[in-house]
């Protein structure tokens, strides 16, 4: 596969600053797979459509917010250290909560080493505050400042992250919270639950470092079989600095031990789990040996919003001793469904209801096919808690999916047929890890064309022999049957995927895998609304 250019070389060539802060990167030419490399006629992201489109939103009350990415050292219990990157000195950073119908105003202070970025993952959201670089904004330097500024107009649970390498799989990472002035449900307490798998800092290991090894690829001197030590503490300074999913090989060199995964598999996913071997998988930045307690009391209704901000890792989550009522999927509202354990691809949230029981519960999070847990605690009563290698019996069954959901009424989308079609074939494969789209890696000049007002159906065509969660940038799409409004869906190995969504929010909008290191390998591309 040929080396192509690095970001620094992208966003120094052919690329010209349009209004307030849209990178376009000018070239012509086609493409035979009906995509368009000419970006001419297409709605820029801070254009007059966006613009338009943003000022018919509800514009209230305004929640004002700094944050600082920095260097830091986190505790992750037990004693285990780790120099990573964070959103202060917490992981998950802290919770940020708006009213839908209000405006957000986030300002992002860089002092990484790195350039970086804030993606509101699942916000239908103006365009030009969506945060991918070279597409819809410039990264923010390091030393520089940047002011997100939007109205929110849907509630759910979401969460933000960097769309800036492969920085997501650091400690970059926070819940975003829309309330709903009309909330329908009925609780006592509410529990964010945010899901992660952990290699930065640990043994030396970095997320570029993981990526540098896995692009080696199994034809090219990978391992070949598990690697990877538990404990320990790194660190390492290396991120984002390859080309943003363009295949770029500017990486450091493979530093700590092979974090290269063979051999996990989950009939659930299709056959092959994952590509990456975690020393540590978190609940809330906790390790399994040293969890955070919730605290309630017996008789509680707890509202639980799972959020899985992995970066390979698909988890079966059950709570000890309980059933779970889903409410949500992806923010958007469900008929109710009773379950005893869910499972959660990257980017996918989930919440339920659980009224709570007397006793000591542990909410577990099963690295789905690697053998490994995270958890938290439920405590509604003194106690001893369970063993961390405890796992509840609700974990044994099928985990209920987005497919066995139906949409609630207010969710539903319309019926209507399709006016366009877009079909990506999920290309690519582990031994050479060249995953893309339709056989070819990203390039932000790419676009597959859709007009305003159009339904869109996109066709998902995974040809490869691992899963992926694929996520569209800016809308909800409906899965098939009356199912639910999703931002992430799983796409299984050998399967086709078909979503509709309405082009109500123009603007140039990513569609990609969200396992972190097959975006970054390539599997993304754009959709582009025309003029």
């Amino acid at each position: 596969m040929r080396s192509l250019p690095t970001r620094r070389a992208v966003l120094g060539t052919g690329a010209a600053l349009v209004g307030g802060g849209y990178l376009a990167a000018c070239t012509s030419g086609g493409s035979r797979d009906g995509g368009d490399r000419n970006p001419d006629g297409y709605v820029e992201p801070d254009g007059p459509e966006v613009r338009a489109a943003e000022a018919e939103r509800p514009q209230g009350r305004t929640e004002k917010v700094r944050l600082t990415a920095t260097r830091t050292r986190l505790e992750l219990g037990s004693g285990t250290t780790v120099a990573t990157w964070a959103y202060g000195d917490r992981v998950p950073g802290r919770t940020v909560r708006v009213t839908a119908g209000g405006t957000l105003a986030l300002t992002l202070a860089n002092h990484l080493s790195a350039a970086t970025s804030l993606h509101w993952h699942g916000l239908a959201l103006r365009n030009d505050m969506d945060g991918v670089p070279a597409l819809t904004q410039r990264e923010i330097k390091p030393g520089a400042d940047f002011t997100y500024r939007f109205a929110v107009p849907h509630p759910g649970t979401y969460w933000f992250h960097p769309h800036s390498g492969v920085q997501q799989d650091r400690g970059l990472y926070a819940p975003l919270i829309v309330e709903d002035p009309r909330e329908p449900l009925r609780y006592d307490k509410e529990w964010v639950v945010v899901l992660d798998d952990w290699v930065d800092g640990v043994d030396g290991s970095t997320p570029d470092s993981v990526l540098a090894e896995l692009r080696r690829g199994m034809d090219h001197g990978g391992p070949d079989k598990d690697g990877g030590d538990e404990g320990g503490d790194g660190g390492g300074d290396g991120g984002g600095h390859g080309m943003h999913g363009m295949g770029g090989r500017s990486e450091p060199t493979p530093s700590g031990p092979s974090r290269m995964m063979m051999g996990a598999t989950s009939e659930l996913l299709g056959g092959d789990a994952g590509d990456v071997k975690y020393p540590h998988y978190l609940v809330n930045g906790r390790t399994a040996a040293d969890p955070e307690s919730f605290r309630a009391r017996p008789g509680d209704r707890i509202r639980i919003r799972f959020i899985n901000a992995g970066g390979d890792t698909a988890f079966r989550v059950a709570l000890g001793g309980h059933r779970m009522t889903v409410t949500h999927t992806d923010g958007f509202p469900v008929e109710h469904t009773t379950t005893d354990a869910l499972l959660l691809g990257m980017g996918e949230r989930y919440d339920v209801l659980v009224t709570a029981e007397d006793g000591v519960f542990p909410l577990t999070a099963l690295a789905e096919g690697k053998k490994a847990t995270g958890r938290a605690l439920l405590r509604t009563a003194p106690g001893d808690a369970p063993s961390p290698s405890a796992r509840p019996k609700e974990l044994e069954g099928t985990p209920l999916t987005a497919r066995k959901l139906k949409a609630a009424d207010s969710a539903r989308l319309a019926a209507g047929k399709p006016d366009r079609t877009v079909t990506l074939r999920l290309t690519g494969s582990m031994a050479k890890y060249d995953w893309g789209l339709n056989g070819k890696q990203y390039d932000p000049r790419q676009r597959h064309p859709v007009t305003a007002g159009e339904r869109v159906r996109l066709r998902f065509v995974n040809t490869t022999d691992m899963w992926h969660p694929m996520h569209l940038h800016g809308h909800t799409f409906a899965l098939p049957d009356g199912g639910p409004r999703k931002d992430t869906a799983i796409v299984l190995p050998g399967k086709t995927l078909e979503v509709d969504f309405d082009a109500d929010n123009p603007g140039l909008w990513m569609v990609h895998c969200h396992n972190v290191y097959h975006g970054e390998a390539g599997m993304m591309t754009v959709l582009g609304y025309r003029k």
